[in-house]
């Protein structure tokens, strides 16, 4: 089980609201966010409401400031508990949209997705086992898109802006 405490001010002072779930609106807990505390477990929290908005994953360990979870403001509405999973790791990348063009299968990390598939767009993927983590830029930097098992016709239904995609891990860390 999973635990979380966001405080509405810096070095988690000031209200509080601890959680162990999802919770797809956060508004009526705090009306800021500036420092979160996981207790155990690994969740995805979200600026908007109803998992929407920049993404951010957060791991068991402390963040004083929202500088610290990458966050570009102190704006978070919603969090995701991610599953415990302890299986292996499966997914396959497209080039295309509607899983077509170049196709490439990965089981681990790839810090930098244009050395290993040659492409800097990916338009679908299809994750067949565990949880993974894209991420804008190389070596784990930038915006970030939790993908849970399935198909993902379209960049935009893992709620991408665009189709770049610069690293990819699993989520490991339970």
């Amino acid at each position: 089980m999973g635990k979380i405490t966001f405080y509405e001010d810096r070095n988690f002072q000031g209200r509080s609201y601890e959680c162990s779930n999802d919770c797809t609106d956060l508004h009526s807990y705090f009306s800021r966010c500036n420092s979160i505390r996981v207790e155990s477990g690994c969740f995805m929290i979200y600026e908007r409401p109803n998992y929407m908005g920049h993404q951010y994953y957060m791991r068991r360990g402390e963040y004083p400031d929202y500088q610290r979870w990458m966050g570009f403001s102190s704006c978070i509405r919603s969090c995701r508990m991610i599953p415990m999973y302890r299986g292996s790791y499966r997914m396959r990348i497209y080039e295309k949209a509607d899983f077509s063009g170049h196709m490439m299968e990965f089981m681990d990390d790839c810090p930098c997705v244009s050395d290993r598939f040659h492409h800097r767009h990916v338009y679908s993927c299809n994750i067949m086992n565990g949880f993974w983590i894209f991420y804008e830029y190389p070596n784990y930097r930038g915006r970030q898109y939790f993908l849970r098992p399935g198909e993902y016709r379209r960049y935009r239904e893992w709620c991408a802006t665009c189709a770049i995609v610069g690293s990819f891990r699993r989520v490991t860390d339970f």
